[in-house]
This record gives C-alpha cells, sequence and structure tokens, in this order.
C-alpha cells in the first residue's frame, strides 16, 4: 500500500488551477492556428488571429485567458493501492483552489446557495470532483475550469432508441446551431451516449476534455466524430459567430451501455478557451 499525504494534492491542485488558466495546451493553439491558416472569412481569420494572440500574451504574461475562470472540475484517477493521509481528500482538493484561485488572482465565480442566497463563496470553492478507482498505486490529477456561457449551451436528452444515430446526429448539429456565438466559438463539442441521466452528463464533460485531434479508439466512433465536424464547420457560425467554416476544433465522444429503454445523450459545449492540466503522483 503506497501512502500519500493529502498534502501533496492540496499543492498540485494549487498548481494546475493557476496554470490551467493561463496556459492553453499546445494541442489547442496548433489546432487554432491550422483553422486560421484554412479559415476563408476575413473576419473569421482576424478573429482566430486575436484568440492566438490573447492566448500568447496570457501564457508570457502570466494572467487569466478569459476573465472567467471558471468552475472548478477535478478528475482524480485513483489507483486502489493508494492510502490517502494527513486529511480528508475532498477538503485537501478545496484548499487547492482556495489557494490557486487567490494566489493566481483569479476570478471567483462561485456562489454558495444556488436558489435562496446566491452570496460569493470568495474562493471558488467547492470544485465539482469526479473520482475513478483504477489498479495500480498511482494518483491522476486532471483539474478543467469550465466557463459559465459555454456551460449553459449544454444539454442532456432522453431520446427514445428508435430515434437511433440520426436522432442523435440531428440533436447535436441543432445544439451547436440554436447555440451560436454564445458559447465562444471555435468549440470542442463533447458527446455523451449511454449510461444513466447524470452519467452521459459526465461522458460528455470528459469527451469535451480530450485532447484535440486524438479520436475515440473505436473506428466507427471517431469516423461519426470526423463527420459531425464536418457538418458542424459547415454551419458558418464560426470565431466568435462571427461567420467562416471555423465553428468547432473536434467533435469528440464517450459512450457507455445503455438500458434497452433509454437512449440518453448529452452534450457540453467547451469555448475555444479549452482549459485542462494533469499530473501524476
Amino acid at each position: 500500500m503506497r501512502e500519500i499525504n493529502v498534502s501533496t494534492v492540496t499543492d498540485i491542485i494549487k498548481r494546475l488551477c493557476i496554470e490551467a488558466n493561463i496556459d492553453l495546451g499546445d494541442d489547442v493553439v496548433k489546432a487554432l492556428e491550422a483553422a486560421e491558416a484554412s479559415e476563408v472569412s476575413p473576419t473569421g481569420k482576424a478573429v482566430l488571429q486575436q484568440i492566438i494572440k490573447n492566448s500568447e500574451i496570457a501564457r508570457s504574461e502570466k494572467l487569466a485567458i478569459c476573465q472567467d475562470t471558471g468552475f472548478t472540475v477535478v478528475f482524480l484517477e485513483i489507483g486502489q493501492d493508494v492510502h490517502f493521509t494527513g486529511g480528508d481528500l475532498t477538503e485537501s482538493i478545496y484548499e487547492g483552489v482556495r489557494q490557486g484561485y487567490t494566489e493566481g488572482y483569479l476570478r471567483k465565480s462561485i456562489v454558495k446557495d444556488p436558489i435562496t442566497t446566491p452570496v460569493n463563496t470568495g474562493d471558488n470553492t467547492p470544485a465539482v470532483v469526479h473520482l475513478t478507482i483504477v489498479p495500480g498505486d498511482k494518483v491522476k490529477i486532471i483539474v478543467a475550469p469550465k466557463g459559465g456561457g459555454s456551460e449553459n449551451m449544454s444539454e442532456v436528452k432522453m431520446m427514445k432508441p428508435a430515434d437511433g444515430l440520426d436522432g442523435l446526429k440531428s440533436f447535436v448539429i441543432n445544439k451547436v446551431l440554436t447555440s451560436g456565438g454564445n458559447p465562444c466559438p471555435p468549440i470542442i463539442v463533447g458527446i455523451g451516449v449511454g449510461g444513466t441521466f447524470e452519467y452521459t452528463a459526465y461522458l460528455a464533460k470528459k469527451a469535451a476534455i480530450r485532447e484535440v485531434g486524438v479520436h475515440n479508439p473505436d473506428p466507427k466512433l471517431a469516423d461519426l466524430e470526423r463527420e459531425l465536424l464536418e457538418e458542424v464547420n459547415k454551419l458558418g457560425i464560426g470565431p466568435m459567430g462571427f461567420g467562416g467554416r471555423t465553428t468547432a476544433l473536434a467533435v469528440n465522444i464517450e459512450v457507455f451501455p445503455r438500458h434497452i429503454a433509454t437512449f440518453p445523450v448529452a452534450v457540453n459545449l467547451n469555448c475555444h478557451v479549452i482549459r485542462h492540466k494533469s499530473a501524476e503522483i
């Protein structure tokens, strides 16, 4: 059994919160550069140039890429041979978020009571934490801040099994179309299919932070991702909604077995500030 003090988790979460908000991933930057090179709309090309410039300034000046520094979403893959010591794991995660958002001068956007008394918690806690138990004695941590604008454009739909593949495609395309420029395109379209109501949304969230350019290992799903990306980019929404061929940088699909009577599908849209950083203990 390997022991890990929760203070280590706090330190890593703190660092990843800051890095995710100031350092756009190389995969995203390369995709943006490729989109700028192929964009036929002068306005769309100019917008992409500004987005790329903004990411360069954020990285060099160590400033937030976007003023909306997001709801902190944390994915933990915990080896079953790991034992945490020194305190509560969940609280150690919250403390890492608290320190990261304070010391990184990141905007705090979380309100404590979502209905009756929406008062800001002042430190961007609590975080949303997803735990998965895996073999081994390692811990992988992914911090993925999620902005409110793109999250607002996301949706879960309990479709009928008879809706099938055509229904799924129609739902995804219409979701992007009706969202327009609101999620700050070019976007990543994360799609979850299967499981239960809540699990399909989790799958979509995971899909939305997959590395740009990496397809589902299932060849049929990879082909569907490419097909949907092509269809999405035919919509003409373009960068920041100003028109063009670059509405999305990627469409990613994650699936799970479903009940014979259900066909849950979730679409989680991620803006062009596709923030996520990871580390392994």
